[in-house]
């Protein structure tokens, strides 16, 4: 019985391990994410000739009420007109509660994007709402779900939300930070380097590795103020995120070098997958590599900084 036990054990967790490998996404760069309303016509013609690592084609905020339509109309033309793009592209709807969220939906999931960015998600059924309407209207797997986790119930049960990026069959691929609806919804001062967000924009960096899924940084309202912007990128990389939203062609650059890995650290990467690839190291967890114990976890790390150093600096 026992033999029997611990095969049932070693069982369960290679099943484990097959399942955590095969949850790791793909990873891109997502180191600059600019915001460009849908219904500017002029920002919309000079999307081809940036060089964001991707592009939030905004229906919600940036789009006044009358306008709603027009913008959903235009962008309709534009992914027609440009069916391929170097940059990740999503379509940020209204929530699907509101009078615009239904046709936002529909007419997102019609260009095929990549990616569909939900506002104000508070819980886990705001993200499997839509997930159910894409699989009901057979939309392709490939349109993957990001999250704006801007309220304080958003933060509150940011883990819950997250957890749906470790499902093999959700959607949900990133949490975009909504820092000034937080600070208007709590009153918190968005001075002082972020000083009074810093804890809750932590706890949503962790909820966000936790469930394998990116976590964007919120915006820097002052384009003009290229010093504030570049510390408050250095900021946020050393806080975990990902990459930076943007709300100006002119912030890119220096997004794109902030969150670019240095070539140090690139280096040690490639050391680090170099060794593990050697044939007397098959099979370890765990190898010797410069005088330090390295795992297999380091291995993890390593290959997902190397993919997302592939795309070097604009």
């Amino acid at each position: 019985m026992a033999d029997w036990a611990n095969i049932w054990i070693a069982l369960v967790l290679v099943a484990g391990s097959m399942q955590k490998s095969a949850m790791r996404k793909p990873s891109r760069p997502r180191r600059s994410v600019l915001y460009v309303p849908a219904s500017n016509a002029k920002a919309l013609a000079k999307v081809v000739s940036l060089a964001a690592d991707a592009v939030i084609f905004d229906l919600e905020d940036a789009v006044a009420p009358n306008a709603k339509e027009d913008a959903r109309e235009a962008l309709r033309d534009y992914f027609r007109t440009n069916p391929t793009s170097t940059a990740e592209r999503i379509i940020r709807i209204n929530a699907l509660a509101s009078e615009w969220g239904a046709e936002d939906l529909l007419a997102a999931r019609a260009c095929k994007p990549d990616a569909i960015l939900l506002p104000k998600v508070e819980t886990p059924q705001d993200v499997t709402n839509v997930t159910e309407v894409l699989e009901e209207t057979d939309a392709s797997e490939h349109v993957r779900l990001w999250a704006m986790i801007e309220t304080p119930r958003g933060i509150v049960n940011a883990d819950e939300i997250a957890e749906l990026g470790l499902r093999s069959t959700g959607r949900l691929d990133c949490f975009v930070v909504g820092t000034n609806d937080l600070a208007k919804d709590t009153g918190t001062s968005l001075g002082q380097g972020r000083a009074y967000l810093v804890p809750w924009l932590m706890q949503i960096v962790l909820c966000a590795k936790a469930g394998n899924i990116d976590v964007i940084d919120g915006v820097y309202n002052d384009f003009a103020d290229a010093q504030g912007f570049t510390a408050e990128c250095t900021q946020g990389v050393q806080m975990g995120f990902n990459g930076k939203t943007l709300i100006h062609p002119a912030q890119i650059e220096t997004a794109n070098r902030a969150f670019q890995p240095d070539e140090a650290a690139l280096a040690q990467a490639r050391a680090i997958v170099a060794a593990f690839a050697l044939p007397e190291n098959a099979g370890k967890g765990a190898i010797a590599l410069d005088g330090k114990m390295v795992e297999r976890l380091h291995l993890d790390h390593a290959t997902t900084l190397l993919e997302k150093g592939q795309k070097s600096p604009s």
